[in-house]
């Protein structure tokens, strides 16, 4: 059964959700896919391994999180985090990495690969617009492809990152490029069309037969983005759109070597805390 079906999805439209609403969707969304999302992209992500995006980037070649490299004795905060196999990679690293997520499905799948990899790190069940930590509690913050387009506040987010963080601390963030937003969600030909405005930022809506949300996926600008750091207090150091590497043919989702090479897939924000 897909989730999907599980869940009792009937239809898709774009319409405006509250914060509940979504929260509620996308949590339960992500409890009924984990398995599903693991068994079909956990060969490519790994147990102990940082990778930014489809295209492939890693933290170990591209050191967006400090430009020294050296992240021992870190503490650092993965802001949706999945199967946290990022942050058991940081923790081989020697950084103190804590693991936060709004999914216990997804946690689940941590809490195994830590037990099966020996590197257990601390998981934290939790909504990204309301981190539950100390003021100032990071060195660094990073989510790649977490939490941010799920949420209705996504100034929030950045926020609540910009408080927990130490003067002057990072947070890097990847997510889906947003010109992709215009264009089908598909990695073949039709995808390269684009059908609906960039700007419209009505959220894509799944829902089941009394109308409720089952998954929720929310559109800013690179515009809005920008707003939404620069309003946190933080300092935009580097907007990466990784290209899509020559030898790499899989798909995933929409990615697609068809499409990487004419369009952007994601855009990576490296970003600094006021000091």
């Amino acid at each position: 059964m897909g989730t999907e079906s599980e869940l009792g999805t009937v239809g898709v439209s774009r319409r405006q959700v509250d914060a509940a609403e979504s929260a509620r969707a996308n949590r339960r969304w992500w409890d009924a896919d984990a398995d599903s999302y693991h068994a079909e992209h956990g060969g490519f992500l790994g147990v102990s391994d940082f990778v930014w995006c489809p295209e492939g980037v890693r933290e170990e070649q591209a050191r967006l999180l400090g430009p020294g490299g050296s992240l021992a004795g870190a503490r650092v905060l993965e802001v949706g985090a999945g199967s946290a196999m990022c942050s058991r990679w940081l923790a081989g690293q020697g950084a103190r990495p804590v693991a936060l997520d709004v999914s216990g499905g997804m946690l689940r799948h941590a809490v195994q690969a830590g037990a099966a990899t020996g590197t257990v790190v601390p998981l934290v069940q939790a909504d990204a617009q309301r981190l539950p930590f100390s003021d100032r509690s990071f060195d660094l913050a990073f989510t790649a492809f977490g939490a941010i387009p799920f949420v209705a506040d996504s100034a929030a987010v950045m926020a609540e990152v910009a408080r927990v963080l130490r003067p002057g601390g990072r947070w890097v963030f990847a997510v889906s490029h947003p010109v992709r937003w215009a264009f089908p969600d598909s990695p073949g030909p039709d995808g390269l069309t684009a059908t609906m405005s960039y700007f419209d930022r009505s959220p894509y809506v799944e829902f089941d037969s009394a109308g409720q949300a089952t998954y929720v996926e929310q559109h800013r600008t690179l515009g809005d983005r920008v707003r939404e750091l620069v309003g946190a207090g933080f300092r935009l150091l580097d907007l990466i759109e990784p290209e899509w590497p020559d030898d790499l043919e899989r798909e995933w989702g929409q990615w697609s070597p068809l499409r990487g090479r004419l369009l952007p897939g994601t855009a990576i924000f490296v970003t600094e805390a006021a000091r």
